[in-house]
């Protein structure tokens, strides 16, 4: 292939890239949209980027006092909605745009939120215990209460009897519930399930940041480009006004000729500076291309180094992960009961607050039997918008260590139709259920083909499921989930949200197709070079309007840096059984049409019979498709396209298939 041609098909591919840079100023527009809207809605929540709002909202609400479990419930919306708010910050925006300083704020503002929250609900379960005494079932004469909402549900039962036959704790019309020793049975004790549907246990992930080098050193050099240009038109302004100063000075009785001159100046003036505008805009957006090919290239880079050595009983949480939040078991003392005196309620407040009731205690030398404290049976019900496609592991949460455990826990059984899960505790406190993270990858297969103007719909394949999602100027759908052939409803169907929210959405419900920087330790996959990855991504997104792409079992086969897929036009009124695919080969910087199909028996690089190379695939898709095609692909929504390009770099579908 020429080298003029190549010049002029990598030009005009520059181009269309273009729509790239444009969707990120478009979010960046928005973000600072977003901003404003909150600052004029003056609703009394604060800004979670600002320090000063945030630092106010906690001191406010840590002195307000003696609030109610309901009061709290309320209260965590707005706190888990901040707490979300400085996550997606955290996430959304370009990793060129966060600072250190910035990164460590929303971090300590979110544990900040975590703490102060659960300690909320900590103070609201003591208040609601010192009531216990007149809130006791008339049958047992224990007190039982359960609170539900949508992010938290509370169970409690407070032993007011100390009855030592009553040792089976079951929730009233559900099957939770705990099997409680003699010993515990014959206690002042409450029992506490708080069952957080989010997980704010587990370590924050850290901030992924790319090594800056290349997009510095890029920025910098755009940036003296337009400091030289500023400098320069600022110069030449400047020279023009002193001409000015200078001729008004020397004729100022000839007026009207100075006043024709001023005009000639400032047309001059306003040309110049509308110059310096459109360079100045075209310097930023090759800026922006940068930075956003940096941020792209990220997402598929492949960490060099195993995360850090896990003993045999912790769990590594790159490896596995928490579904369907937290349960925090806990044995508490019975805080001192409020009694009427001659028309008041009276009770004696502890200094120390709420306290854990040690089991088993720290000394057994006063307790005969060697078995006094066996593990206790407790039966937890595994949320309803959580999928596992295996029985679920459950670990508890070592507070020292901070990590997660397996040890501890035995005689573990699920029922799936029920979704219950019964295990035996040596000791209480979070447990949560985990699940390989892994699970569904590698993928069997994947398509991604249109549905309509700037809308398609990306089918996965998988071991266990079929998961298909749609995609639309900026935003995702997960369409339909299939599991053994038979369709799951999800709560997330029919939802539209933007990329990211959509894929932590995904993986909280178990469905995840998003492997990190640190999956290939845990899954044999068909590892591509970043660089042919992302380049083949992006110019298949920008295609994607009017050409279906799908997997090949000859990428497999081709050596790491370069990928194989199949490829059609995609025709509304044709026939999808026998669709007429054509395989094409890629390297990042040259495409070509493969001469085998997909059902031939042996693989080979040879070049299909009338085609030639170029060197991107929308001129090599070119030479075969129709004209309109084409058009269509022009004219695509820049945000549909890096939509679609975030999400195949999400997937990975050409190393993970």
């Amino acid at each position: 292939m020429d080298l003029e041609r190549r010049n002029e098909e990598l030009e005009e591919l520059y181009l269309l890239e273009r729509c790239f840079p444009e969707a990120e100023k478009l979010k960046q527009e928005t973000r600072m949209l977003s901003q404003w809207k909150h600052y004029i809605q003056c609703d009394g929540s604060p800004d979670p980027s600002i320090a000063q709002e945030m630092n106010t909202f906690i001191s406010l609400w840590k002195e307000k006092t003696n609030e109610t479990f309901e009061e709290v419930i309320e209260k965590s919306k707005v706190v888990l909605n901040l707490i979300e708010k400085l996550k997606f910050i955290l996430l959304e925006t370009p990793p060129c745009d966060l600072q250190d300083k910035n990164i460590i704020q929303y971090q300590e503002s979110i544990l900040q939120l975590q703490e102060l929250l659960h300690l909320k609900f900590n103070v609201a379960t003591e208040i609601l215990l010192r009531q216990a005494s007149t809130l006791a079932d008339l049958d047992s004469g224990n007190m039982e209460k359960v609170i539900k909402d949508e992010n938290v549900t509370l169970y409690v039962w407070a032993n007011l009897k100390k009855n030592p036959r009553h040792r089976s704790v079951r929730f009233s019309e559900t099957q939770i519930g705990f099997e409680i020793p003699r010993i515990l049975a014959t206690s002042d004790i409450a029992v506490r399930l708080l069952h957080t549907h989010y997980d704010h246990v587990s370590a924050l992930h850290p901030v992924s940041t790319p090594s800056k080098e290349h997009t510095s050193s890029v920025t910098e050099l755009v940036k003296d480009d337009v400091e030289n240009v500023e400098k320069a038109i600022s110069k030449e302004v400047e020279e023009e006004s002193k001409q000015q100063e200078k001729q008004s000075h020397l004729i100022q009785e000839e007026k009207l000729k100075v006043e024709e001159e001023q005009d000639d100046i400032e047309v001059k003036m306003s040309s110049a500076e509308e110059e310096s505008e459109a360079i100045k805009c075209e310097l930023e957006m090759k800026v922006l291309s940068e930075t956003v090919s940096a941020a792209q290239l990220l997402l598929v880079e492949n960490s060099s180094e195993k995360p850090d050595f896990f003993e045999n009983d912790m769990v590594d949480l790159f490896q596995f992960t928490t579904l369907g939040g937290v349960y925090h078991l806990d044995i508490l003392e019975l805080p001192p009961q409020c009694k009427p005196v001659k028309g008041w309620m009276i009770v004696e407040i502890l200094k120390e607050g709420l306290q854990k009731y040690t089991y088993p205690p720290e000394t057994t030398e006063d307790f005969e039997t060697e078995n006094a404290f066996p593990p206790i049976e407790v039966t937890l019900e595994v949320h309803e918008n959580v999928i596992f496609f295996e029985n679920p592991m459950v670990v508890r949460w070592d507070a020292e260590g901070k990590h997660w455990r397996t040890d501890g826990i035995s005689n573990v059984s699920y029922k799936p139709k029920e979704r219950l899960v019964t295990f035996s505790l040596d000791t209480f406190g979070p447990v949560t259920l985990i699940q390989d993270a892994h699970i569904n990858m590698p993928y069997q297969s994947w398509e991604l083909r249109p549905l309509d103007v700037n809308k398609v719909l990306l089918t996965v394949t998988t071991v266990f499921t079929e998961i298909q999602i749609q995609i639309k100027e900026n935003l995702c759908m997960l369409s339909s989930v299939k599991l053994k052939d038979k369709k799951h409803i999800s709560i997330l169907e029919g939802t539209w949200m933007t990329p990211i929210p959509f894929i932590i959405a995904l993986k909280e419900a178990g469905l995840n197709i998003f492997p990190t920087r640190y999956s290939h330790f845990y899954v044999v996959i068909n590892n591509k070079v970043p660089l042919v990855e992302v380049k083949a991504y992006r110019q298949m997104a920008l295609l994607s309007s009017t050409f279906a792409f799908g997997w090949s079992k000859w990428n497999l086969l081709c050596n790491s840096t370069k990928v194989v897929f199949k490829v059609r036009e995609h025709l509304p009124e044709e026939c999808t059984e026998n669709p007429n695919w054509a395989l094409l080969m890629f390297s990042g910087d040259r495409a070509q049409r493969l001469k085998i199909k997909e059902e031939s028996e042996a693989f080979s690089e040879a070049l299909k019979e009338e085609t030639e190379f170029h060197s991107t695939l929308y001129h090599m898709v070119r030479d075969f498709a129709s004209k309109e095609a084409m058009e269509k692909v022009r004219s695509s929504n820049c945000q549909f396209v890096n939509s679609v390009c975030h999400m195949l770099l999400s997937t990975r579908l050409l190393s993970y298939s």
